[in-house]
């Protein structure tokens, strides 16, 4: 069964321009850092849910070239196994894992293939876990990091880190990501950590403290710690976004300084690194139709592009790819009400009436009084300033106020939306360093040219990492399943005087009671239990 596909390997021919500020691709610095370098670290940036409009928009916006702008290099498809469009599991399971797969799977190999183009044999092990590319980094020696601005255990961080049926299966991914061993988390969902929100009643704030983490939950305390392992969980569920930060949580890290911190201390490591950085709620703000937010945390997403990038020139030996894992909310710059008027509509027209904006719509809702009482107030906070009477009366009769708003603001500033959910448009590839893919490429092409990269072939350790329990233990003793705690079920080898158990979701191997570390987690999947090659091992030498 094949677990890849092919490098498309195309390359544009000649040189791209890129954006409205006339930046072509590429500079003088990456041409001097490709003469015989090879990579030593790789950095995959993912800016959830961001359309090219809205990249444009935020450029627009910002009022000058983005640090993306110089890395432009190609586009991505971003289809999934069974859909036109994807969601974001099976998006950040091809980029992380090479591998097409469904609606909510999580590293794991899809039941179902019905898009053109897509190997159907996929589909004939469903469920299979798969390995993703910073479990692959660490069997090179490499330090790996997990970098986003939702909850860690969200679906592309987690297709990056964990192995799961469902992205909902927050319980799961949160303890797999514990006992990977990665070297530098930062995000949020601490809630998830927390022995009391936990099915299983397991404190893994506690199993991170004895793994030796310096445990951080403030933006002072990730930039003063000097520690080689760091877990910083900076918000129950996701961080604010980057324009609310200064009000609701002037605590939280930005995600360039998280970028850059990871980056510091990976960089440690004589054989390099891998990080994985997500921007996640530019996704979240286009499934609620709020241009401010889009492209708050898209600006804030570019900021950690820089960082990687400077990093990058610096260093000579580093791969950074950048890209959207699909589209949202079908933005358009352009409404009905320039249909007549386009040609001579300035910029200004559709970038003004957002930067009346003081807080994106889930920071202005934040202070909406428990009664309603301040809804021009908080109008005002999201750009309605100066509000017409008949948007008055919208806003003190709304019923969802956050509808009405971001449907007045889309009028001021000439913005359409077609839909709140993900669309199915090609997105831009950014790329820069040695090694680095261009032209037109699948999302899948991502793992497999960042695991070239490495120096591994991803299809190869999945053979190696998650082979079928049953199958690997049956000449060797009885297998069964202890469910007696059923949040946590235990895989059990018994070879009559010697017993292995590997707890789920766990890199551990007990044998007659005495724990042994592995090289990566046991998974169960689709009602199987998937180990690794050093676990059979373990069994067969038990005596």
């Amino acid at each position: 069964m094949k677990l890849s596909k092919k490098i498309l390997g195309v390359t544009l021919a000649g040189t791209l321009a890129v954006g409205s500020f006339g930046l072509t691709n590429l500079d003088r610095e990456e041409a001097e850092a490709k003469k015989g370098a090879k990579v030593k670290n790789v950095i995959v940036l993912v800016k959830d849910g961001v359309s090219s409009s809205t990249t444009t928009l935020s450029r627009w916006y910002k009022g000058s070239d983005l640090a993306l702008d110089e890395m432009a290099a190609g586009g991505v498809r971003t289809y999934s196994a069974d859909s036109a469009i994807t969601d974001s599991a099976p998006a950040g399971t091809a980029m992380a894992t090479g591998n097409k797969s469904n609606d909510k799977f999580v590293g794991v190999l899809p039941e179902k293939v019905t898009s053109p183009g897509v190997d159907e044999e996929l589909a004939d092990d469903p469920y299979r876990p798969v390995t993703n590319v910073l479990e692959g980094a660490k069997t090179k020696g490499k330090a790996t990091g997990l970098i986003s601005t939702s909850e860690i255990q969200h679906a592309t961080p987690a297709a990056f880190s964990s192995h799961a049926e469902h992205r909902k299966q927050y319980d799961n991914i949160a303890e797999q990501q514990v006992y990977q061993n990665i070297d530098v988390v930062l995000g949020g969902g601490k809630e998830t950590l927390e022995s009391g929100n936990r099915e299983d009643g397991e404190n893994l704030l506690e199993v991170i403290d004895n793994k030796g983490y310096d445990f951080v939950e403030t933006r002072d305390d990730l930039l003063n710690s000097k520690s080689k392992k760091i877990w910083g969980s900076f918000a129950p569920a996701a961080l604010a976004y980057d324009l609310d930060r200064e009000v609701t949580q002037p605590e939280e890290p930005t995600l360039a300084e998280m970028t850059k911190k990871g980056i510091q201390t990976l960089s440690k490591d004589k054989d390099g690194f891998f990080l994985f950085v997500e921007g996640s709620k530019p996704d979240w703000a286009a499934h609620a139709n709020d241009p401010v937010g889009m492209v708050s945390d898209t600006l804030a997403f570019d900021d950690a592009v820089k960082e990687a990038l400077d990093f990058a020139k610096k260093d000579k030996h580093t791969m950074v790819i950048a890209v959207s894992d699909h589209g949202n909310s079908g933005i358009s710059i352009g409404n009905e009400n320039t249909d007549g008027t386009y040609p001579s509509t300035p910029v200004s027209a559709y970038v003004d009436p957002l930067k009346q904006a003081k807080m994106t719509l889930e920071g202005a809702l934040s202070q909406l009084n428990e009664d309603g009482s301040n809804k021009l107030e908080v109008a005002a906070l999201y750009g309605i300033t100066n509000p017409t009477e008949q948007e008055k009366t919208a806003i003190n009769k709304a019923e969802d106020l956050g509808g009405t708003l971001v449907d007045l603001l889309a009028q001021r500033a000439n913005l359409g939306f077609t839909t709140g959910g993900h669309t199915g448009e090609d997105v831009f590839l950014y790329s820069y360093g040695p090694g680095k893919p261009t032209g037109m490429i699948e999302n899948t092409d991502i793992a497999h040219r960042a695991a070239d990269a490495m120096g591994f072939k991803l299809d190869k350790l999945s053979r190696n990492m998650f082979m079928e329990a049953e199958e690997a233990f049956g000449n060797w003793g009885e297998v069964s399943i202890d469910t007696s705690n059923e949040a946590n079920p235990v895989l059990v080898v018994d070879k009559g005087s010697k017993k292995v158990e590997f707890p789920v979701n766990k890199n551990i191997a007990i044998v007659n009671d005495r724990e042994y570390e592995l090289d990566s987690v046991t998974v169960q999947s689709g009602g199987k239990f998937y180990v690794s090659k050093e676990a059979v091992k373990i069994v067969k030498k038990a005596k």
